[in-house]
């Protein structure tokens, strides 16, 4: 943490923290429950793509330009890594696919689930950072336990193959891990899980100061994992449970920390900081559109799934061997350099402007 800088319980504000984490939390669960009533079958609804793949997470990827690319001091800072992270993710990309579709994609999930997995973790330790926790034992019980909040619903996934949904694309996960895999893994998840109740429970009859934010994450982490993966099997309930719950916070966060770097005087004549200078809505337009246009070339060249929404498709032939992983490179990316703004240790920015 910076020095000076105020411990907080909360990451953003209470207002706003339990409105990005719990509300959304919150909100996919609810859809679910609502879905079920309706008989939403297997397969997710329209409404629901748009709403969450269309307008969450291929907008939240796109955000991550606001605050690299798009601020010129923060392009200043590592001009090699962020200019030579899109050329290897296209050329790992291109060679992926020579592999074959099915290796390409396979890739590309794995990478996704670990990317999905260390948000939860990150967003835990920006709670500690915040709140000043330096203790070693509770790190390594607060990290085990969002961990296994997740892996337990990856491993019991990985042991049910094939389910009614998938990550990226049918089959992407490979399958063939024994039943006792879970089981295993569920015990040591609820042996954490308990560990960290009791802790919590013995600080707050202590009197200590209690991270409301830190422990909101974790249960949301909990409840929408499991629901969205163990409980349900459709489509629908994993869409839900999933994009709302990652992409809306990261979208939070980008938005606070690009605001708040657009005032600082070096990234001040960027154009990020003229575009967020009108506000949120302005903000998320401007991925919406971005957003509706890759996944347009998507469709068209690629997956032909969606004509009332993007038109028809066109043959593209081989030269999907370079289509498809030129399209997936704001995806990779946007992995590769998560791993570097949102560690205090890689961006000395990152304590001052959040």
């Amino acid at each position: 943490m910076t020095p000076g800088r105020a411990t907080s319980r909360w990451l953003f504000s209470a207002p706003l923290d339990l409105a990005v984490f719990g509300g959304t939390a919150v909100v996919a669960l609810a859809l679910v429950a609502v879905g079920s009533r309706l008989g939403i079958g297997r397969d997710a609804p329209e409404w629901s793509w748009i709403a969450g793949v269309l307008l969450v997470d291929v907008a939240h990827v796109w955000s991550t330009a606001f605050i690299v690319y798009l601020d010129p001091a923060e392009w200043q800072r590592r001009p090699a890594l962020y200019a030579g992270t899109p050329i290897a993710c296209l050329v790992a990309g291109v060679v992926l696919y020579q592999l074959g579709a099915g290796t390409f994609w396979r890739v590309i999930a794995y990478l996704a689930v670990f990317h999905f997995v260390r948000q939860q973790y990150g967003w835990v330790m920006m709670y500690r950072a915040r709140a000043g926790e330096r203790d070693r034992l509770g790190r390594w019980l607060d990290g085990a336990t969002v961990y296994m909040a997740t892996l337990y619903p990856l491993i019991w996934w990985h042991t049910e193959l094939p389910r009614g949904f998938w990550w990226m694309r049918e089959n992407d996960f490979v399958g063939g891990l024994p039943p006792w895999c879970a089981a295993v893994a569920g015990v040591v998840y609820l042996a954490l899980l308990s560990i960290y109740i009791g802790r919590a429970v013995a600080q707050l009859a202590a009197r200590r100061p209690v991270s409301w934010g830190k422990h909101l994450v974790v249960a949301t982490t909990a409840a929408c994992w499991y629901v969205g993966i163990i409980a349900n099997n459709t489509d629908y309930a994993f869409t839900v449970t999933n994009v709302f719950v990652h992409g809306v916070p990261y979208l939070a966060l980008v938005y606070v920390y690009a605001r708040a770097a657009s005032r600082e005087p070096e990234s001040s004549h960027g154009a990020g900081a003229k575009l967020l200078s009108r506000g949120i809505v302005m903000f998320l337009a401007t991925l919406w559109v971005i957003a509706y246009v890759e996944e347009m070339i998507w469709d068209r060249a690629i997956w032909h799934d969606r004509s009332y929404l993007f038109g028809s498709g066109i043959d593209v032939g081989d030269f999907a061997v370079l289509i498809a992983p030129l399209l997936a490179v704001p995806q990779l990316t946007h992995y590769v350099l998560d791993g570097f703004l949102w560690r205090r240790s890689a961006n000395p920015r990152l304590g001052r402007l959040i």
